[in-house]
């Protein structure tokens, strides 16, 4: 997951292969000289969609005041017409990409002649919308020090409730030639002010500061609101329009961004230019920041199992090799014995090799799960045990060279390992009946390895556990990730979902399985867990759940607790635990420790679930 402007060089690249490309509507070449006779002002430029009629043509004396300079990454400033026109769907804002350090000043008084045109961030098979610019600038200042053209407030009345129109169907579900509609969709009322300046007052923060220096807020402080102060996205219909992005024009040596966690606010005005970028789509730059004042949040720590109950557990450990610092692993270990009351049966994701991410076919991860289970101890938790089995080379994705892979480790004092026969990369593990009960054929072993469907992709570890004269089985995922998925804020509406086509066979090969185990004894303890990578309401979750096979538990939540992860401002779900059939009772805590928080130890929040086998 990754963010903006911050990242010049990246930037910068994809601005310049754009130019040379011709944008997104025309060469700016063909057009040369082409010169309109009348003024042309900034809501000419805009037009009433998404893509500039001016597009690819030469503009001379564009007149407009300056209301933001950018000095790093994509270079550059904005101008606003001051008189604006009486169609609110055309913006009276436009960026003027200069590719070197702008000389002009906020309040200056410009005219600009260059070239108008679309630029992708993300370039063109993004998914992304456009963003109208004006490049190859000449620049005359007129005067300097003139008043800002007054900004235009985004808040919970002025942003609609319904987030975009449905796609063209003769533009490939385009919306980019579709009229804006600035009071019916909010994506259309975000277009109408890109390049603006805008303001927002006081607003909750729903995302975390991250590394590249932005948060989010929310200007819609009653929109699917969760527990502990963050933004729920419970459904692909709840894109939760309030959200905006706020990043600073102020370069970091100048002014620090400050430090903010969900649930805190950002104070006072902040005000600056409305821009599009590749890392979360519309973003307020700010001239003017307000100022972060903290909440109250703090890590949760989930309930101790009872004696006769079996904690299981799910945590993304965010690629754990020994190379990291003995912070990291002394941090996770904490917040297993504490936040997570040392968990009989722990599934960990992403545990990377003996040497990370140097690619050089070491697959074993013996020196990372014993640094880590040391450190465990160490904050007096349990002497855990591990099982796994390491994958091929290079052949389950992630960080190459990491080789990360799924890990169970079990407290020996509460549970026991059924061995049977440890599988390896290639071997799979099935299920035969003994004594009228399932039983596996491997264990651990991994669940259907030579399946097209975990090509690059980490296979599912099973392993039999017994708990008290009970057997349980836990099969630990790492789906298939989002990557290549286009944002929400895409021109194609919906957003095209491509990575959802791996992550269903995913979810069917693992269904397909628990149903063998089913089929041998249907009283069986089953848990799926892990890194499912998808939603509780996705079409993957409802792969897994197939045939009543499992049930989500997280669904057992109310929905203003349901999320493992928090994602451009929407807490959302990510990390699940499936029961079987079998086990009807039980308690599940989605366990907040990560998400929320500038300080992150993982970016996932790891998932608790106890019950009496």
């Amino acid at each position: 997951m990754r963010s903006s402007h911050p990242r010049s060089a990246a930037v910068a690249a994809l601005v310049a292969t754009a130019l040379a490309t011709g944008l997104l509507a025309g060469s700016a070449d063909a057009a040369e000289g082409a010169v309109s006779a009348d003024p042309i002002r900034i809501h000419d430029i805009q037009g009433t969609t998404r893509i500039s009629p001016l597009s690819g043509k030469q503009v001379a004396d564009v007149e407009g005041i300056v209301t933001g300079v950018r000095t790093y990454g994509s270079r550059g400033f904005w101008i606003q017409d001051p008189d604006a026109d009486d169609n609110d769907a055309t913006s009276e804002g436009v960026f003027v990409f200069t590719s070197s350090v702008p000389t002009v000043a906020v309040g200056d008084a410009v005219k600009v002649s260059g070239t108008v045109g679309e630029y992708v961030p993300g370039g063109l098979n993004s998914g992304n919308q456009s963003v109208t610019q004006i490049s190859k600038p000449t620049v005359t200042v007129v005067s300097s020090g003139n008043a800002l053209p007054e900004a235009t407030a985004i808040n919970e009345y002025s942003v609609p409730a319904e987030y975009a129109p449905a796609g063209d169907p003769a533009a490939a579900g385009s919306i980019n030639g579709l009229t804006l509609q600035p009071t019916r969709y909010a994506l259309d009322y975000y277009e109408s002010l890109e390049g603006m300046n805008v303001r927002i007052g006081t607003s909750r923060v729903v995302g975390a500061t991250d590394p590249y220096s932005e948060l989010w807020v929310t200007v819609k402080g009653w929109e699917n609101t969760a527990k502990r102060g963050g933004t729920i996205y419970g459904s692909y219909e709840s894109q939760n329009t309030g959200r905006l992005q706020i990043q600073q024009l102020a370069p970091l040596a100048q002014q620090p961004f400050p430090v903010a966690n969900v649930g805190d606010k950002l104070t006072g005005t902040t005000e600056g230019p409305l821009d599009f970028n590749q890392f979360g789509g519309y973003t307020l730059v700010a001239r003017t920041l307000g100022t972060v004042v903290a909440g109250t949040l703090a890590p949760e720590k989930t309930k101790p199992q009872a004696e006769q109950e079996l904690a299981v557990a799910t945590y993304n450990v965010e690629n754990l090799d020994p190379s990291d610092p003995q912070e990291k692993f002394d941090a996770l270990a904490k917040a297993v014995v504490e936040n997570l009351a040392s968990p009989d049966v722990l599934a960990l994701e992403e545990i990377q090799d003996d040497n990370g991410a140097k690619n050089d076919g070491t697959v074993s991860a013996e020196q990372t799960l014993t640094k880590f289970t040391a450190a465990i101890t160490a904050a007096g938790g349990p002497a855990y045990q591990w099982r796994t089995v390491n994958p091929e080379d290079k052949k389950d994705g992630g960080e190459p060279g990491g080789n990360i892979r799924q890990v169970f480790l079990f407290n020996p004092a509460r549970v026991s390992f059924t061995e049977r026969a440890p599988g390896d990369a290639v071997t799979a593990t099935g299920v035969v009946k003994e004594n009228g009960k399932a039983a596996l054929t491997h264990s651990p072993g991994r669940v259907d390895p030579a399946n097209p469907a975990w090509a690059d992709s980490r296979k599912p570890l099973a392993g039999e556990f017994v708990f008290r004269g009970k057997t349980v089985f836990v099969i630990a995922n790492h789906f298939g990730s989002k990557g290549g998925d286009e944002g929400l804020t895409s021109h194609h509406q919906p957003p095209v979902r491509s990575s959802e086509a791996k992550r269903l066979l995913q979810a069917q090969a693992v269904n397909g399985f628990v149903k063998e185990i089913l089929a041998a004894d249907k009283n069986a303890n089953v848990l799926v867990l892990g890194d499912i990578n998808d939603f509780e309401f996705s079409a993957t979750t409802n792969a897994l759940a197939d045939g009543g096979a499992l049930y989500p538990a997280i669904k057992s939540l109310p929905k203003a607790e349901r999320y493992s992860y928090v994602y451009q401002g929407n807490a959302q779900v990510l990390d699940q635990i499936l029961t079987s059939p079998a086990i009807k009772k039980f308690t599940y805590d989605s366990v907040h420790i990560n998400a929320e928080f500038a300080a992150q130890n993982s970016d996932h929040d790891p998932q608790v679930l106890r019950f009496r086998p």
